[in-house]
């Protein structure tokens, strides 16, 4: 990857992290990609093979998600998934053939493999969505007229710091600003930073600080008359039904 790690599970605190999936020497030698093909198209990206790249790179697009004891986050709901493709402004999907994506593939056979041999096969089969394999994926939410945000940069580990996550950034924003949306942001952990700092972004001029909502109690009834239940990985504030709403 281009500088940094890339949104290797961007809303857990870095000590949560699953260590063995983070790059943090940034100062080696970035490798040559392996054929690619980046698609723009949503329909290119099956849901299936995105959570499970989300699973490789131990990524969670919840800000709070389940960890288990071994750092791994839960496994990304596959409604909501096809829901967030569905209705994100910019999608952006790398794929590559599976012998490049094998995490077993040294450093250097991937190398010589994406140098004249690599040439010399993407030409005569080249890497399409049908026979390639997702190893990196990015997308924006956009009104499309003045605003957007980017999320959910990855890369599989095995193809880190070969300037992919880069080529994903870049696709997205080249794409926003085509349509006239400059207004780009990148909401991201410190850790990641650099990573995008290195594709062109820096801090808000306007020094504004995002906020998040939180779920805190509803002054339209007393507190000691809330009820808290809980809804999946929600916890809900109701009223007592009999007091407020008896007929």
């Amino acid at each position: 990857m281009a500088a940094a790690t890339v949104a290797t599970g961007s809303y857990l605190p870095a000590k949560l992290r699953h260590l063995p999936l983070k790059i943090t020497n940034q100062t080696s030698q970035i490798l040559s990609p392996p054929p690619l093909h980046i698609s723009t198209n949503p329909a290119d990206v099956n849901p299936h093979h995105l959570r499970d790249l989300y699973a490789l790179c131990n990524h969670s697009c919840y800000r709070y998600p389940n960890i288990d004891s071994n750092g791994r986050v839960e496994p990304v709901d596959i409604s909501k998934l096809r829901t967030a493709i569905s209705h994100s402004s910019v999608v952006v999907s790398v794929f590559t053939r599976p012998e490049f994506a094998s995490p077993s593939s040294s450093a250097a056979e991937a190398s010589k493999s994406a140098g004249i041999g690599g040439e010399w096969i993407s030409r005569v089969m080249p890497v399409t969505p049908a026979n390639g394999q997702l190893v990196g994926f990015g997308r924006a939410v956009s009104d499309l007229g003045l605003t957007a945000s980017i999320y959910d940069v990855m890369v599989t580990s095995s193809l880190r710091r070969r300037g992919i996550g880069r080529q994903i950034v870049q696709r997205i924003v080249r794409m926003l600003t085509n349509r006239g949306v400059y207004d780009i942001s990148a909401l991201c952990s410190d850790e990641d930073r650099p990573f995008f700092k290195a594709c062109g972004f820096g801090d808000d001029i306007l020094c504004s600080t995002t906020m998040m909502y939180t779920r805190t109690a509803s002054s339209s009834f007393p507190e000691d008359d809330q009820l808290v239940i809980s809804a999946g990985r929600k916890l809900l504030l109701v009223p007592p039904l009999r007091k407020y709403f008896s007929s």
